[in-house]
C-alpha cells in the first residue's frame, strides 16, 4: 500500500484500547540515515496540534491503516488536567494474596 503524507494526514487516529479519537495525523517521524519510518504524531484529542499535547505513536503500535481511519494500540493515554498538566493514570490493582494452603 502506497500512501502520501496528505492522504495520511486526512485519516482519523482511533485507539483500539478505549475507542477514543486521538485526532488526525499531524506529523510523521522519519529517521534519515537509515531511511526508516518511526511513527506518527497525533494531537491526542486536541485541535491545537502536536507542539504541546502531541502523542507520538510508534510504528509497532499501529494496528491497521484503513481507508479513512488508522487504528492504534497505545494503551492508556494521559488526559490533560487543569492548566495543561498531565493527570497520571490510577495505580494498577494489587494481585490477590495467595492462601496459606498453597505452601507446604
Amino acid at each position: 500500500m502506497e500512501l502520501t503524507f496528505s492522504e495520511l494526514r486526512a485519516k482519523e487516529v482511533i485507539n483500539v484500547q478505549d475507542g477514543r479519537k486521538l485526532g488526525k495525523v499531524c506529523d510523521i517521524v522519519l529517521c534519515y540515515p537509515e531511511n526508516r519510518w518511526l511513527g506518527v504524531v497525533a494531537p491526542n484529542g486536541s485541535a491545537f496540534g502536536f507542539k504541546k499535547n502531541g502523542l507520538f505513536i510508534e510504528l509497532r503500535n499501529i494496528v491497521k491503516i484503513g481507508e479513512d481511519v488508522i487504528l492504534v494500540n497505545v494503551g492508556c493515554v494521559h488526559k490533560q488536567g487543569k492548566k495543561g498538566k498531565s493527570v497520571p493514570p490510577p495505580p494498577p490493582p494489587e494481585p490477590p494474596r495467595r492462601s496459606y494452603e498453597e505452601y507446604e
